[in-house]
């Protein structure tokens, strides 16, 4: 799979290269800046790519506002996010366009390797991996509304772990659950969002998306 990196802290950059590197990831380009992010992914047009939020020359918004850019140019285009704050407009932005394949990371909140590279691997897959800090800001004060206002308690603790990207068993063990009681309330979300099954869609990754975006 290969990865363009970007990252303006050179001891980061390189760890998080040789991280990749070491779980089979094939890193195409590890860049600092915003212009040298975006003529990676022109040039190599990876199967995902790793972005901090702030990237010289503005040390701003100038990663997330090259990814946005690639995602509109490649519907679709997986993107994780690391930074050390939650940007709302901009992580709203990512998910706006109800396509997934997206995730945001707090830097100071990945305790492990298998955590950040079983992230990398689900937005690559198409999936989402939220830090739960960021759903959190990015339902602060949105009202339930519509299907979503019909949802338990119960069904809104899954769904918001699936946003973080849990599996059904993770879910199970995180909330003490059955897995087959998992699997009731999974398809009692899907029922009450309107999501029947399909060959084309990702009913998890939409469910995911409809609840981030209110």
């Amino acid at each position: 799979m290969r990865v363009v990196l970007a990252e303006d802290l050179y001891l980061l950059r390189t760890g998080l290269a040789r991280l990749l590197s070491a779980y089979g990831f094939d890193v195409v380009a590890s860049v600092a800046t915003g212009p040298e992010l975006r003529a990676a992914l022109a040039e190599h047009e990876p199967d995902v790519a790793v972005v901090d939020v702030r990237l010289p020359p503005t040390n701003t918004d100038e990663g997330l506002k090259a990814a946005l850019a690639a995602r509109q140019e490649r519907p679709g285009f997986p993107v994780l996010v690391l930074s050390q704050h939650v940007e709302q407009l901009y992580a709203r932005e990512l998910l706006a366009d109800g396509v997934g394949a997206v995730g945001y990371l707090l830097k100071d909140r990945v305790f492990n390797d298998d955590q950040f590279i079983d992230a990398v691997r689900r937005v690559a897959d198409g999936g989402t991996a939220m830090d739960p800090q960021v759903i959190s800001r990015l339902l602060t004060g949105k009202p339930r509304r519509g299907p979503l206002a019909e949802l338990t308690p119960r069904e809104r603790e899954v769904l918001e772990l699936m946003a973080e990207g849990r599996s059904n068993a993770a879910i199970a063990q995180r909330l003490h659950l059955s897995g087959s009681a998992v699997t009731k309330h999974t398809a009692s979300i899907f029922g009450k969002l309107g999501l029947p099954p399909s060959d084309d869609d990702n009913r998890r990754v939409l469910a995911v998306l409809t609840y981030l975006n209110g």
